[in-house]
């Protein structure tokens, strides 16, 4: 069988292996080349947003003339649940729908039933919260665990000024009141910080969820993508955040909940809570990183910062059977070899990686 290069949307290429290519490869079987095994799976259930959030879709590149993929070129709902029961076969035991704004998606409660009813996945969702009030209840009676909500700041012009869509604090906050009325808890709150924009919002957000059983999570500003102009000066080390907290609000470390776990808790001493920190800049987590992602088009990226991916959609509608399909990942994740942010330089920073909105955070 010979390789099938094929183009994906950005400019970049994807390329398939088939199995056979890969099968004298180091790694054991179940593990990459660098020994992590395949435990998680972020699916992006569609390529748009309702935001423009200058770190992920800055408007001067996703503006009103963007071409956003056809309706034809996206998974299914069959398609994406047949994808998912392959790889909890290679492992995968925790699903994550994203975006985009995975609640652009119409009927997503109904992939949300098909995904909880594969049994031992636990299913999980982020979403920037802006229609959340009105689907909490849909989606947990569907099956859904948990969210994660996107927060960059309480403060209604920083907020905006970062949303990029003139969208209110308060509707955000709606949806997380309606989310954990609903049960879907605990509920994670994402926060980005960059360098000039708000990181004086760090001390109210974390002031703002302290007690409230909500689990805030302050995220290093990453060079995610081709378009956010990322620089190492825009980037508010995640120490920086924790001492700027902790200085207020006595803080210690706790251990992760699990192995790979990607942020690290820190717990409030009087016993009122948790955040959590990102490190992806500062502290490279590559190491312990079970992660793939797979776009909304069926492309499987093995890191969030890729270049190119593979294209499980081109086997899925050309008839492949589950174990050609289920060979080709066991193949493509022992070869996995991703440790972006090890490597990272103001060069590397450079390189036309897939954006975030389109395989998600």
């Amino acid at each position: 069988m010979s390789d099938r290069v094929i183009p994906i949307s950005g400019g970049g290429r994807a390329k398939l292996l088939p199995p056979q290519r890969v099968r004298g490869s180091a790694a054991p079987a179940g593990q990459d080349a660098l020994g992590r095994h395949l435990r998680d799976l972020r699916i992006s259930v569609t390529d748009r947003c309702n935001f423009r959030c200058i770190y992920c879709m800055p408007r001067d590149v996703f503006g009103s003339d963007y071409a956003f993929l056809a309706r034809d070129q996206l998974l299914s709902f069959e398609e994406i649940a047949r994808l998912a029961r392959i790889f909890k076969d290679q492992g995968v035991e925790k699903i994550r729908l994203t975006g985009g704004e995975p609640l652009l998606r119409k009927n997503l409660e109904h992939l949300v039933e098909m995904l909880a009813d594969i049994p031992g996945l636990d299913l999980t969702l982020t979403t920037n919260g802006s229609l959340l009030a009105k689907k909490a209840r849909a989606l947990k009676a569907a099956g859904l665990r948990r969210v994660t909500v996107s927060l960059d700041s309480l403060d209604e012009a920083v907020f905006r000024r970062m949303n990029d869509a003139d969208f209110p604090v308060s509707e955000v906050l709606n949806g997380i009141d309606a989310a954990a009325a609903a049960g879907l808890a605990p509920i994670k709150i994402n926060t980005v910080v960059k360098r000039g924009v708000n990181e004086d919002s760090v001390l109210p957000m974390a002031r703002y969820f302290k007690g409230s059983g909500h689990i805030v999570r302050f995220i290093e500003f990453m060079d995610v993508g081709h378009t956010n102009g990322w620089r190492m000066d825009d980037v508010v080390p995640s120490a920086e955040i924790v001492r700027t907290i902790g200085d207020r609000m006595p803080l210690e470390p706790v251990d992760p909940n699990y192995a790979g776990e990607v942020a690290g808790r820190w717990r409030y001493r009087d016993g009122s809570g948790e955040i959590g920190v990102i490190s992806s800049v500062t502290q490279a987590f590559c190491r312990t990183c079970t992660r793939a992602r797979l776009s909304t088009e069926g492309m499987l990226y093995t890191c969030l910062f890729a270049t190119a991916g593979y294209d499980l959609r081109a086997m899925l509608r050309g008839g492949a059977p589950d174990a050609a399909i289920s060979d080709s990942v066991a193949g493509i994740w022992h070869i996995r070899a991703d440790r972006y942010s090890e490597l990272r330089t103001a060069e590397t920073a450079k390189l036309r990686k897939i954006e975030m909105s389109y395989i998600g955070g």
